[in-house]
């Protein structure tokens, strides 16, 4: 993967930056986009190497339009960056804050993915991974999986909005040879809620799993949904 370019967004922390971290190791040069800047270049200072700091706010359009001005060619976008919220269940969660989720965590990697397009298709082997959640599977929500299933509302619609848009992506962009899968990295010690925040998950084990979707092979799969383990995920 030598001279290969990737670009995770939100890496300045948690498993964002693990993947940038993975990524580097692996050979390539990465972007590790970061909304405020200062964060960003320490994240990219502590992977080293061939880290570089790309400052793109996900829900602001003229600074997507000014990072994807800065990317010739990109063979990896990992759509990680994403916001939570509280554990409310639906009835009571502030419509404000199912907006605010998804800005980031849908319509943020919309217009991420739309920008960078040119530059992806500039690649010989172009991969997109959606950074998603366990608890947006449908299937999963109506079993026994998590017993507590109206918590976190505004987050795991917009994940399970997020797989949706994997899946017309895989479609919409396989005759470019692009491959797109979401991944779901399970609960994993960063700040992006409580229950994360509680957690003894490593994130590192769950940017592997992204790591392996972002360096599919040609006859990998497209339009799935897997696990950090690598198992499918129902949708």
């Amino acid at each position: 993967m030598d001279n290969s370019v990737a670009l995770v967004t939100g890496a300045n922390k948690g498993i964002g930056q693990e993947m940038a971290r993975q990524l580097v190791a692996a050979g390539l040069t990465v972007y590790v986009g970061s909304r405020d800047a200062s964060r960003g270049e320490r994240a990219a200072g502590e992977i080293g190497r061939d880290a570089r700091l790309l400052v793109l706010d996900v829900t602001d359009a003229a600074s997507i339009a000014e990072a994807a001005g800065q990317v010739g060619t990109l063979d990896i976008l990992i759509n990680n960056a994403g916001i939570s919220g509280d554990g409310e269940t639906a009835d009571h969660e502030d419509i404000g804050t199912f907006r605010r989720i998804y800005e980031t965590n849908v319509f943020g990697v919309v217009a991420v993915t739309n920008a960078f397009l040119p530059a992806l298709r500039r690649s010989a082997h172009p991969r997109i991974v959606n950074i998603s959640s366990g608890t947006g599977s449908l299937e999963w929500a109506t079993g026994p999986q998590f017993p507590h299933r109206g918590t976190y509302a505004a987050y795991r619609s917009s994940k399970a909005a997020l797989n949706a848009l994997t899946v017309y992506y895989a479609h919409a962009l396989a005759d470019d040879g692009i491959k797109v899968n979401a991944l779901a990295p399970g609960l994993r010690r960063t700040d992006l809620n409580a229950a994360a925040a509680a957690s003894d998950g490593d994130p590192a084990e769950a940017a592997a799993g992204a790591v392996r979707l972002a360096l599919l092979p040609d006859d990998g799969p497209s339009g799935e949904f897997f696990s950090w383990d690598g198992t499918p995920v129902p949708w």
